[in-house]
């Protein structure tokens, strides 16, 4: 059945005349404009069919939907009641409902949102570069205190077919990452990142293109959560990659959003369809921005999920082994975020006299380890040219290699662990 969009700037006459036209619609919502109508009931009676209506627009397309087998939205406006950013938080809600919303010109079509066979907990971003595997890897350390977790994760580099990393069985060192990549596989991919710091089992996937709303074009998850559902591991937690997620309707979300990004990717766009499906919200980096940008993306993300559990942090460089007395060459992907690791590393003990924010920049990079001298261990993340680049040089001349893992730390008085540990008591009570 069909829900129709309508607004007061077409005459009551019109309007039937197009829901004839379009047949199978169950109800409408009044949108607003007072143009070419005398009252909501003079509408309702001419057109035949139920009208939903309200100050928010929002909240009469909220109602129609839970009252009425909805199939598609179809939107019979037209300017000046609805604008551009009106028409995405239309199709956010619509999505968020798993129906269809088109117009003259437009289609929006979510994929189905398949079920998990256990308990499992989705952790997606508003875009690339948040935090998102660090967060992710957060979470599955901490819910290994209350359960037995396996992350699937959905990578451009990810492999073919699901491959699965027992990182709670066996340790994850330089030499097997390295030894992976030289077979010509993506030993930097997040299912390795997950394994490596938060020991735990993960399987790795392959997905390829983004929607709008967050949909992959290909992948092949499927397969990666069928694996992880016959595995002794009693919670799913299933990682999203840059802007794009899984398409399943996890039990419990948290969305990981960066204190830089634009306003509108957050507050508009397909913005509010995530943050919509949050029970916590995430903002990385916030130790980065000012307390303005602090008040514009709360009262942003408030707006749109007044119940949300919202979170400011900083990311704290933990290394995966012992920095104290050790002089480092320090790589990493960001310029910003350098000078404040190279702190913290010599506030554990080390000496850093070395440092490059080249690790995604190849030919940069090797310059610069070139210029590393007398160094006992190369501190970098898992990313980008990590092993094939900076373990293979530092493996090569006989020195250390120590992964760094971003530690989300709170900024903001509130406690992220004791969050999701809440959270996954919940989880795991509720599906029980």
């Amino acid at each position: 059945m069909k829900l129709v969009l309508i607004d007061g700037e077409h005459y009551p006459d019109v309007i039937s005349w197009a829901i004839k036209k379009l047949g199978d619609v169950c109800c409408a919502v009044f949108l607003g404009g007072s143009e070419k109508i005398g009252s909501i009931g003079e509408v309702e009676r001419k057109i035949g069919v139920k009208v939903y209506h309200s100050p928010n627009y929002l909240d009469a397309l909220r109602r129609a939907l839970e009252e009425n087998k909805v199939d598609e939205v179809v939107d019979l406006s037209d300017e000046p009641v609805l604008n551009y950013e009106d028409r995405f938080r239309i199709a956010s809600l619509c999505m968020l409902y798993g129906v269809s919303y088109r117009g003259a010109d437009f289609y929006f079509k979510p994929k189905p949102l398949k079920k998990t066979k256990k308990p499992s907990l989705a952790v997606i971003g508003t875009g690339k570069r948040v935090g998102k595997t660090a967060v992710s890897g957060f979470i599955a350390r901490t819910l290994k205190e209350i359960a037995k977790p396996v992350i699937v994760t959905m990578g451009r580099g990810g492999p073919e077919e699901p491959e699965l990393i027992e990182g709670d069985k066996f340790e994850i060192t330089p030499e097997f990452l390295l030894k992976f990549a030289e077979s010509g596989k993506h030993a930097a991919s997040d299912h390795f990142e997950d394994a490596l710091t938060s020991r735990v089992t993960t399987i790795g996937c392959r997905r390829c293109g983004g929607g709008m709303a967050g949909f992959p074009f290909f992948d092949v998850v499927d397969e990666g959560v069928k694996l992880a559902e016959n595995l002794p591991n009693d919670l799913i937690i299933l990682e999203g990659s840059g802007a794009t997620f899984p398409t399943y309707r996890a039990d419990r979300y948290v969305v990981v959003v960066g204190a830089k990004q634009k306003l509108d990717f957050v507050r508009g766009y397909f913005g509010t369809f995530r943050v919509s499906l949050a029970d916590i919200v995430v903002v990385t980096m916030a130790d980065s921005v000012g307390e303005e940008r602090w008040k514009a993306l709360r009262d942003a993300i408030l707006e749109i999920n007044p119940d949300v559990d919202l979170h400011f942090i900083a990311f704290r460089p933990r290394p995966l082994g012992d920095v104290s007395d050790k002089r480092l060459g320090l790589v990493m992907t960001s310029s910003e975020a350098l000078p404040k690791a190279k702190k913290h590393l010599e506030g554990l003990g080390a000496e850093v006299p070395y440092t490059s924010d080249n690790l995604s920049k190849r030919p940069l990079l090797w310059r610069d380890l070139e210029s590393f001298r007398d160094i006992d261990a190369v501190a970098v993340e898992l990313k980008a040219a990590a092993v094939d680049v900076v373990t293979r040089w530092a493996l090569e001349r006989g020195i250390e290699v120590i992964y760094l893992d971003n530690e989300p730390v709170n900024i903001d008085g509130k406690d992220l662990r004791k969050a999701v540990l809440e959270l996954g008591h919940a989880l795991l009570e509720g599906r029980a």
